[in-house]
């Protein structure tokens, strides 16, 4: 695995770090160059000297900036490429907004259940950041998310409430190839694949189990990467090697794990030791230190 060396971006970084604001509003975005379905899945194919890849959990948990929201997943463009993982759930009318739990109390300064307002009602309350504050920034819709990420990034949508169905049909709406869809077995990946064989999924593949499992489903390889689970442990290297040998990229989550930890020092060397350790992609709450820690 190759660790980037880029010594301007690693010098802005930690001293954006160390001054304890990320906000960088002048710098132009650090946008993933994919423009069609075909470097899409180049993008994500296991070439033996990947260069590390960042995942933003929900876009990013900072100071200043709510999860799950459009100002979030800009700001972290400004400090160095990546994708997010977001939580499309349904309005009481229809509509896939963007909300990790069922209710608003956490994120937002509104009360009660998603799905017992409309849109419009849920338009009224403002995003909060990790620390609770309440920000201007307002729930944006799944199509809004899908939209604004044309030419710039690229959206993972988790399996919240939303039938696959409808995911389905608001990303053909959409028109635009340029995402990934998280699902938890083989039957969602091969519903996926069959609605539209260009698009890329992030699957569960904890298990030689499932292994077999998506392998006997006759989901192509090319269309996936694969989410070994939140930790290093010795036992993910029988799973690297399986899925490097079909080309597929391998992801750790450091959110439950590894982004909780108190100490910043603890946390980057974490960070390294995953791709070190035979990760290919990083999903963490805390993206633009993940990357100040592969840039060092």
């Amino acid at each position: 695995m190759k660790i980037l060396k880029n010594k301007g971006l690693a010098l802005m970084l930690t001293v954006c770090i160390i001054g304890g604001s990320y906000v960088a509003s002048a710098q132009k975005l650090h946008t993933l160059n994919i423009k069609n379905t075909k470097q899409l899945k180049e993008f994500f194919r296991y070439k033996g000297k990947n260069t590390p890849v960042i995942s933003g959990h929900r876009g990013g948990m900072i100071k200043g900036f709510p999860e799950n929201s459009i100002e979030t997943f800009e700001n972290t463009l400004r400090f160095t490429p990546a994708f997010y993982e977001i939580d499309p759930r349904l309005t009481k009318d229809g509509v896939a907004v963007l909300m990790h739990d069922a209710t608003l109390e956490r994120t937002t300064n509104g009360t009660g259940k998603v799905s017992d307002y409309t849109y419009e009602e849920l338009q009224k309350f403002r995003l909060k950041d990790p620390e609770g504050h309440v920000t201007n920034a307002k729930i944006p819709t799944l199509k809004e998310v899908i939209l604004w990420s044309k030419g710039k990034t690229m959206v993972n949508l988790d399996k919240k409430d939303l039938p696959l169905e409808m995911t389905a049909k608001i990303l053909t709406e959409c028109k635009n190839d340029i995402i990934m869809l998280t699902v938890h077995n083989a039957e969602q990946a091969k519903f996926y694949h069959d609605y539209n064989s260009k698009w890329m999924l992030s699957a569960f593949v904890k298990t030689k189990k499932a292994f077999k499992e998506y392998e006997a489903a006759g989901i192509p390889w090319s269309n996936m990467i694969a989410y070994i689970g939140p930790e290093n442990k010795p036992e993910n290297k029988e799973l690297f090697d399986m899925l490097h040998a079909k080309g597929v990229m391998c992801m750790i989550s450091a959110a439950p794990t590894y982004d909780k930890l108190p100490d910043a020092a603890e946390r980057a060397k974490k960070y390294r030791e995953t791709f070190e350790q035979g990760a290919d992609i990083l999903e963490s709450d805390l993206p633009i230190e993940v990357a100040a820690a592969i840039n060092q």
